[in-house]
């Protein structure tokens, strides 16, 4: 609901700060007293296109921001959650334009784009202004509305879920086609590639393999030499560890008599000699490890250069040959098996698709009947409206397949005719501008329950009737303000006379004895209000038959 519209420099409005209040709020004033640099500035606080035009004569810039009442579930916390900004009880939405033409928006003093000012100005008011577009015509918004009428939010969720699976079956066949196509065509590559590997057979870890084993040949001479020298020395005749166990049994026998002396001597020497029984056995693995008759360097370079031209020629390390050679395979396979994926994915698809054909067309019906009852509930508006040759219809058309979405399959779109005879066309383009504030607001009564954008404004639905015309577009409005917040700017005393508040829209002096013109819009107390209504049947004059008919509509309407 929209608790308050500050104004600030704009055209001339110097300064101006209007409190609204729930039920249904009517803004009266004579011609040309600035009711629409206000229905303006609401729509600039909107998102509406900002012009230099708009800012006062002599003033920077212009700003206005209006405040409004929010509800726990309403749609705008969505639209501020997903932009990273808090919301609480109230939201403030604020524009300013300067001088030179430039426009800056707010919500909550968080600067945000215009494009996303007005997204939230649409998720909390509706601006119904003569000729101008309008929620109600603009053909997306039509399957939205009639889905609510019908309370068809729980087959629509369901209906949602079968389209998500369609698709994901969907894009995973096509998938499979693609890839199984890929291999098709590369199926000669493949195989010849597989042929080369297996022909290869490179094994994880084998390029370190081979690096290794290379520098042990590169030395192998030297190698061999120190090893064959180093066994020569430990391996002659009499070998070091024999000499060394005879000089620890010399020293053992005469040791006793030593009184210890010799005890650490003898020690060693037993050490000493199986250390070297455990060098000459090291030495011998190390020959064997080494295998240095195994094999030729120019036989181990051939097999590198072997598996580093077919990694080349694969954009490849030599380590992922192996596990190349496992892709070849899969994929090969996937060619033999590819007819039988492709059926079994084609079929998951199939069945998806026909699930949420069953599930669209249950809904097609729903919507079908759902569209008659709308066309009834409409017909019973129109003629205490003065359009007495007026119809309305809800067309259903089934989109093209390709077009189908998780909304269903059914284009919708409402139609009318104001005159008898004429062919039905779309809602923008069916009547003059009085007749069609008049069809909205048909449209709007019937809609009213389902509708969740909280505030709706009319500029001057009742244009060219009055009387009991004007008295019925007045009972409607406040039929409307039973769910909704209504402003309505007016110049029927019919309409004027069920408005639960009342402000009156003037022009007069700036202050400070300022020569410029500026707007004032004063809060009518009941004795104001019955002369505003009284002006508003009499003109100028005021007279005391206007102010007696001034009563009897005030008593009629309950006010």
């Amino acid at each position: 609901m929209l608790l308050t519209l500050s104004i600030r420099d704009v055209v001339i409005v110097e300064r101006l700060t209007i409190g609204f209040h729930p039920g249904l709020n009517v803004l009266t004033g004579e011609t040309g007293a600035g009711k629409s640099i206000l229905l303006d500035a609401l729509g600039l606080a909107l998102g509406a296109r900002a012009d230099s035009s708009l800012v006062r004569a002599d003033k920077p810039q212009a700003s206005v921001s209006a405040v409004f009442e929010i509800g726990p579930d309403a749609a705008v916390r969505t639209l501020a959650s997903e932009h990273g900004i808090e919301l609480d009880d109230t939201v403030v939405l604020r524009r300013t334009v300067s001088a030179d033409g430039r426009s800056r928006a707010f919500v909550n003093d968080e600067p945000v784009s215009v494009g996303f000012l007005r997204q939230v100005g649409e998720s909390l008011v509706e601006i119904q202004v003569q000729s101008e577009s309008h929620a109600l015509l603009s053909a997306p918004n039509h399957r939205r509305l009639l889905d609510l009428y019908g309370g068809l939010q729980r087959p629509l969720d369901k209906l949602a879920t079968q389209y998500a699976t369609w698709q994901t079956a969907a894009a995973a066949l096509a998938e499979t086609e693609a890839v199984i196509a890929k291999a098709r065509a590369e199926e000669e590559f493949l195989r010849h590639a597989l042929d080369e590997l297996n022909a290869l057979e490179p094994h994880e870890g084998e390029e370190e393999e081979l690096n290794d084993r290379r520098t042990v040949l590169k030395y192998a001479e030297k190698l061999a030499e120190a090893l064959t020298a180093a066994q020569a020395e430990l391996a002659e005749e009499s070998s070091v560890s024999d000499r060394l166990r005879v000089a620890q049994r010399i020293l053992e026998r005469v040791s006793r008599n030593a009184a210890g002396a010799l005890d650490r001597v003898v020690d060693t020497l037993q050490r000493a000699a199986i250390e070297v029984d455990e060098a000459v056995e090291a030495l011998d693995q190390a020959t064997m490890a080494l295998d240095l008759k195994g094999g030729t360097l120019e036989t181990l370079e051939d097999r590198l250069f072997a598996l580093r031209a077919v990694a080349r020629k694969h954009g490849c390390e030599i380590r992922a040959l192996a596990g190349l050679r496992n892709d070849f395979e899969s994929q090969l396979q996937s060619i033999q098996q590819g007819d039988a994926r492709i059926e079994e994915f084609r079929k998951a698809a199939t069945d998806a698709r026909l699930a949420f054909e069953t599930e669209a067309n249950a809904l097609s019906k729903k919507r079908a009947k759902a569209g008659a009852a709308l066309e009834k509930a409409i017909a019973k508006e129109l003629a205490p409206l003065k359009l007495d040759g007026a119809a309305f219809k809800v067309v259903l058309r089934e989109k093209p397949p390709e077009d189908w979405t998780k909304d269903g399959k059914d284009e919708i779109a409402f139609e009318a005719v104001t005159n008898k005879g004429q062919p039905f066309a779309p809602l923008a383009r069916i009547a003059s501008g009085g007749e069609l504030s008049r069809f909205m607001l048909a449209l709007q009564v019937v809609l009213a329950g389902q509708d969740s954008i909280p505030t709706l404004v009319f500029d001057e639905a009742d244009s060219g009737i009055g009387g009991a015309t004007a008295a019925a577009v007045g009972d409607r409005l406040l039929a409307l303000a039973h769910d909704h917040q209504v402003l309505v700017v007016t110049h029927s005393p019919q309409v004027a006379a069920r408005g639960q508040s009342h402000w009156r829209i003037a022009k007069g002096a700036g202050g400070n004895g300022a020569k410029m013109t500026t707007v004032a819009v004063e809060e009518l107390a009941p004795g104001l209000r019955r002369e505003e209504i009284a002006r508003m049947l009499s003109g100028e004059e005021v007279t005391e038959e206007a102010r007696a008919q001034a009563d009897r509509l005030i008593e009629q309407a309950g006010r």
